[in-house]
């Protein structure tokens, strides 16, 4: 006969012997079988999520006659148990009062008996009953007070490992949601990349031609803009479209990081290399490792770390601040600034071997002002975005002659400005026109056409006023029907619905073709 002991030992051992609770419980079975009369064994917990009590693992003789995997338990009856406070090991049989009556059923006990040891969380503050340990045996003569003894010695280990198991389960159910949740935005942002970015066949044609050429090659590519272009949406379009869109994508504003921060942001820091360095830090460019790194502001750096990132340029490998060993790294380096780098270079703000390394294939991302044929889909993108974020069902209407007046503006702050200026007039005509009167500068280019044949004293026939509106989108998208940003669209109607009512009305309308 075994003693407590090493009973505890020996089960210890085997439940914290595997990583897979299946695998351990069924070495804890074959141990058990040593040990007790019993010809199944199982670990459960309460699932709230299911409201019911689900198993963990098990093992049977004859996994058929053992219970289902999920056993339907209501709350009351959990709370019924949790309020009897058992803790000792007991034997559970079909003829018990309630609520152990109710469960019997559930649980296919019928003649047979479950030597049932509680599983309670070890905590003074809210001890909970979280699951218990079964052992089944054939009839109840055949467990005796020392098979309660022996199971009553591993209420800790038993108790540990449901509470690991669970914690595995929780991981691993979390990484699982984190996978499809990254596979279906690396496919949405693949598609993003390139035929998803509003005006790759327009306004950016050329620059979209470019990325094409550079994205599938591992060279240092420099963005060159505006504030507002759009120059992240572009270096996330070469990430997921290179060799390296299954690493990681790190993006770093080089201007938003303090001075004296920024080598040991970017490039990391030993334990002990400055006072508060407790632990080793790695740096943005290690944590970009197999992947590419985007140098937003690139024109901020200060000289040292200028200095550092050229030798990242030039041998792929960096060394952290304080250390002595050079890491090597396979990283797609995209840098971008809004500032005249050249023009830095002469002024002696920017070293001039970093700018050749930089200036390799420089990308120029052109301003909303000269690719206003974009303002169109632009605008309509914007309010279905902002209308999702703010919980608008019914997207708002455009009114007549407002996009045009859109058009006519300049845009110094670019797409950023647009984005804004979109959602400003979301919040002011949540359920409304949306007139756009708001424009910096009140530009008002056009601004009767709202009303050309709304206030006039003179009545049109509808028919007229519907063929002067369609004439009006066909102009603003430069003869595009449908599509993204086609005058289907804007009039939020079918495109064949549209190309009936033009052909109702003989309206014919080339579309304008993009000049090479």
């Amino acid at each position: 006969m075994v003693e407590n002991d090493d009973f505890f030992r020996e089960t210890t051992l085997r439940i914290c012997g595997s990583l897979q609770i299946a695998k351990a419980l069924a070495d804890v079975y074959s141990y058990f079988k040593l040990h007790f009369p019993i010809i199944g064994l199982s670990l459960s917990t309460k699932d709230d999520d299911l409201g019911a009590f689900r198993s963990i693992a098990s093992k049977a003789d004859n996994q058929k006659e053992f219970p289902d995997e999920i056993v339907p338990l209501s709350k009351d009856i959990w709370n019924e148990l949790q309020a009897l406070a058992l803790y000792d090991p007991f034997i559970f049989t079909a003829d018990m009062d309630e609520p152990f009556s109710s469960i019997a059923t559930l649980v296919k006990i019928e003649d047979k008996a479950d030597l049932v040891l509680p599983l309670w969380t070890d905590d003074k503050t809210d001890d909970k009953l979280i699951g218990v340990l079964g052992l089944r045996a054939a009839r109840k003569d055949l467990l005796t007070r020392h098979h309660i003894e022996l199971l009553s010695s591993i209420r800790a280990p038993m108790t540990i490992a449901l509470i690991n198991a669970l914690a595995h389960e929780k991981i691993k159910r979390t990484n699982e949601l984190l996978a499809e949740d990254n596979r279906l935005l690396r496919k949405e942002i693949v598609w993003t990349a390139t035929e998803g970015i509003i005006g790759h066949d327009g306004g950016l044609n050329n620059l979209m031609q470019m990325v094409k050429q550079v994205a599938p090659l591992n060279n240092t590519v420099l963005l060159l803009g505006e504030t507002g272009t759009g120059k992240e949406v572009i270096a996330n379009a070469i990430h997921f479209s290179s060799s390296y869109k299954n690493g990681p994508f790190i993006k770093v504003n080089c201007g938003a990081i303090p001075e004296h921060l920024i080598d040991s942001e970017l490039f990391g820091h030993e334990k002990g290399a400055f006072t508060g360095a407790v632990t080793e830090h790695r740096g943005r460019f290690e944590r970009a490792n197999t992947g590419s790194i985007f140098l937003d502001e690139i024109g901020e750096l200060p000289t040292q770390a200028q200095i550092r990132l050229l030798r990242v340029l030039q041998s792929r490998e960096i060394e952290r601040v304080g250390g002595h060993k050079s890491l090597p790294l396979n990283i797609r380096v995209i840098a971008a600034t809004n500032r005249n780098l050249e023009g830095m270079v002469i002024e002696n703000k920017f070293r001039e071997d970093l700018w050749y390394r930089l200036n390799v294939f420089p990308l120029i991302i052109p301003p909303l002002r000269q690719r206003k044929e974009d303002i169109p889909a632009l605008i309509i993108h914007f309010i279905s975005k902002k209308s999702r974020e703010m919980v608008i069902k019914n997207l708002p209407t455009i009114a007549p002659g407002a996009l045009e007046r859109l058009r006519d503006y300049d845009w110094p702050g670019n797409v950023r400005e647009l984005e804004n200026l979109v959602e400003r007039e979301l919040i002011v005509h949540r359920d409304g026109i949306l007139t756009f009167e708001s424009l910096p500068g009140n530009v008002q280019h056009g601004a009767n056409e709202i009303s050309d044949y709304s206030i006039n004293n003179d009545i049109w026939p509808i028919d007229d006023v519907v063929a002067t509106h369609i004439k009006r989108a066909l102009r603003v998208t430069k003869g595009k029907i449908s599509g993204p940003g086609g005058a289907a669209e804007l009039l939020r109607i079918n495109p064949n619905t549209l190309h009936a009512r033009m052909k109702k009305f003989n309206i014919y309308y080339q579309r304008a073709k993009h000049r090479k």
